[in-house]
């Protein structure tokens, strides 16, 4: 593939996640995840940072769908409903075409420490712009905190069920967990 083929940052986080995968995420230079996709390493540092952030590509769009799900949760929802609502909408991009990747970038995560704390990173900040949305809701600031929390727990439960099962729909294991996790608090 060339040079000037489009989508040079899918390519990358391709590459990257094959050869990750092949040869582990320490042994990986960022010069052979660019050959790997036909790109020269100025291009790789276009897109990305270091060779960790191609791993969290679409983290933004992720968390962009998510805040914009609970804004439009009708004005009656509960803070929990309106964080349902918020996860839901990730469903956009949850996909059964995307699960092979998710799979392959999961493994290469809990395969390396630095990967898996700027995972966690990534759903802490995930839950402090929740709580930012719930708060222009008008709902209390420690109260904000802790739904938001919450919702990050739905959101890992959600995403590992529809990880597991080929036939889950994300939005159906969100409802599922907010369903457990209300339960749960009546216990």
């Amino acid at each position: 593939m060339g040079r000037w083929e489009p989508d040079a940052a899918g390519r990358l986080q391709q590459a990257a996640l094959e050869l990750f995968g092949q040869r582990g995420y320490e042994q990986t230079t960022v010069a052979e995840i660019a050959e790997r996709a036909g790109l020269t390493e100025r291009t790789f540092f276009r897109h990305f940072a270091d060779k960790r952030e191609v791993l969290f590509r679409g983290s933004e769009e992720l968390q962009r769908l998510i805040v914009g799900g609970v804004d439009d949760a009708p004005a009656s929802a509960t803070p929990i409903e309106a964080i349902a609502n918020g996860l839901r909408a990730a469903d956009a991009i949850f996909d059964a075409e995307r699960r092979p990747h998710s799979l392959k970038r999961r493994s290469v995560i809990e395969a390396n420490p630095e990967l898996q704390e700027r995972e966690l990173i990534k759903l802490a900040t995930l839950a402090a712009v929740l709580a930012d949305a719930l708060r222009r809701r008008g709902v209390e600031d420690s109260a904000a905190r802790l739904t938001a929390d919450a919702g990050i727990a739905v959101f890992r439960f959600a995403f590992e069920r529809w990880q597991r099962d080929a036939d889950q729909r994300f939005e159906d294991a969100v409802q599922d967990g907010v369903e457990r996790l209300r339960a749960l608090a009546r216990a």
